[in-house]
């Protein structure tokens, strides 16, 4: 259970010295009680990109106030070395907008999972191209909105449905965007306006198998590894930096609907996660890389 005075102060920055003491340094200064720290420096590997990334789990005194008056704080730091900084109050529930199409097995776990506690969020609405889900959001409890994009609908007509979609996003107060298999296609402005706020989840069978049933491409061709990838939305189609990722093993014994139910079951476990780590602020992206405080 979260207590009400825990917050996460999450950076990046050029890597030099003294950051550690000059953040460890401000909180002891303001009466905070540090309660977990992580840290990596990305300075090593060949692609680096030179930059620090710290989390840091901490109890304030209630005197201090809200995450607002905490990182007005920081101000003198941050300006010092350049952060990119925030800080979080643990006591907010981040609101969640899902995405979903024609295959609910990922928007049922994430409702399962918001319902039984298990994931520190709330589900403010869910949207669909499709009517499919509307049942099962009512027994949630949860606002379904059904906003049609028909197959092969024109750059313009995507952009209308989601000028809606980013209504829904102010008007809801949304904190995450996560794309429960929805299976179109987002223009570059709809990526653009959810950047670093949008999670997806796909099969990691691409870019072998493409289209339609890819688990049915994959049993004709033997595999014998099937996995998910959850990654942040960009404008680059599925390329976005990677959150998390498992795979599960098969076999010659399994046919194709049993193939696609293992990998149904992969894809709501790895979005899930990754869903998690975001709103535990878990998760900085670092140029087309993550790095997740786990």
């Amino acid at each position: 259970m979260t207590r009400p005075r825990e917050f996460v102060l999450t950076l990046s920055c050029h890597d030099t010295k003294g950051i550690v003491h000059a953040v460890s340094g401000l909180l002891l200064e303001a009466g905070c009680n540090i309660l977990d720290s992580q840290q990596f420096g990305d300075v090593l590997s060949v692609d680096c990109t030179g930059l620090f990334f710290m989390r840091v789990h901490f109890e304030a005194p209630a005197a201090l106030g809200d995450a607002a008056a905490l990182g007005a704080r920081f101000e003198p730091v941050r300006a010092t070395f350049g952060m990119r900084l925030a800080v979080h109050a643990l006591a907010h529930r981040p609101r969640l907008l899902l995405m979903v199409s024609q295959h609910g097995h990922c928007l049922n776990d994430l409702l399962y999972r918001c319902r039984s506690g298990q994931l520190h969020a709330e589900i403010a609405g869910v949207v669909s191209n499709h009517p499919d889900f509307g049942a099962l959001c009512a027994a949630s409890g949860v606002p379904f909105h059904h906003l049609p994009l028909p197959a092969g609908s024109s750059h313009e007509a995507r952009r209308t449905q989601e000028n809606e979609v980013q209504a829904l996003v102010d008007s809801l107060q949304i904190d995450l965007v996560v794309l429960a298999r929805y299976m179109q296609i987002l223009t570059a402005e709809f990526c653009a306006f959810l950047t670093g706020r949008a999670i997806n989840i796909h099969h990691s069978f691409l870019p072998s198998f493409k289209g339609a049933k890819p688990y049915f491409q994959a049993h004709e061709r033997g595999v014998k590894l099937i996995g998910a990838t959850a990654h942040y939305v960009t404008a680059e189609l599925d390329e976005g930096p990677i959150i998390e990722q498992d795979v599960e093993r098969v076999d010659h014994s399994l046919g194709p609907e049993d193939i696609t139910a293992v990998g149904r079951d992969v894809e709501s476990v790895v979005l899930a996660r990754a869903v998690r780590w975001h709103v535990e602020h878990r998760v900085l992206i670092n140029g087309r890389k993550t790095v997740v405080f786990r």
